[in-house]
Parts: C-alpha cells; sequence; structure tokens
C-alpha cells in the first residue's frame, strides 16, 4: 500500500510518540506505511475531518473511532 497522506503533518507521531520511539516505529510502519485505511486516526479524519481527531486517539483505537464518528463530534480530552 500506499503511504498515508497524513504522515507528514500527523500530531500523534510528531508529538504524542517522542518518548516511546519502539511503539512508534512499530505503529508507524503498520498504519502510516502499510494500511492507513485501518488507522484509527485516519477514519475519524476521513470521516469528519482532521479538527475532530482526538489529539490522544491511538491509531489501533478502532471502537472510539466508531464512538466519534458516530456522534460526530470530539469527546473530552482526559490527559
Amino acid at each position: 500500500m500506499a503511504e498515508c497522506d497524513c504522515l507528514p503533518g500527523c500530531p500523534f507521531f510528531h508529538d504524542r510518540m517522542q518518548n516511546m520511539p519502539a511503539l512508534s516505529g512499530i505503529m508507524k510502519k503498520r498504519y502510516c506505511l502499510d494500511d492507513f485505511m485501518s488507522c484509527a486516526r485516519h477514519q475519524v479524519k476521513e470521516a469528519l475531518g482532521k479538527e475532530k481527531v482526538p489529539g490522544d486517539l491511538f491509531p489501533s483505537q478502532h471502537e472510539r473511532a466508531r464512538t466519534v464518528i458516530a456522534s460526530g463530534a470530539t469527546p473530552p480530552s482526559f490527559a
């Protein structure tokens, strides 16, 4: 598959994962360089727009992404 068009500016990988380089590398390989259509963040962006993607949403949080998409809004973040 092709590289995700969101990768260069994805705030999740460029800000949130700096202290987790091993996990970040695994997730980038799986979701950004191979199967970006299965990335929960990408799914929310496609359905609602990038402004609706929760900052703390992991690419593997598919159930949460479905909830966000169904509600049509970003749920409160608990950081």
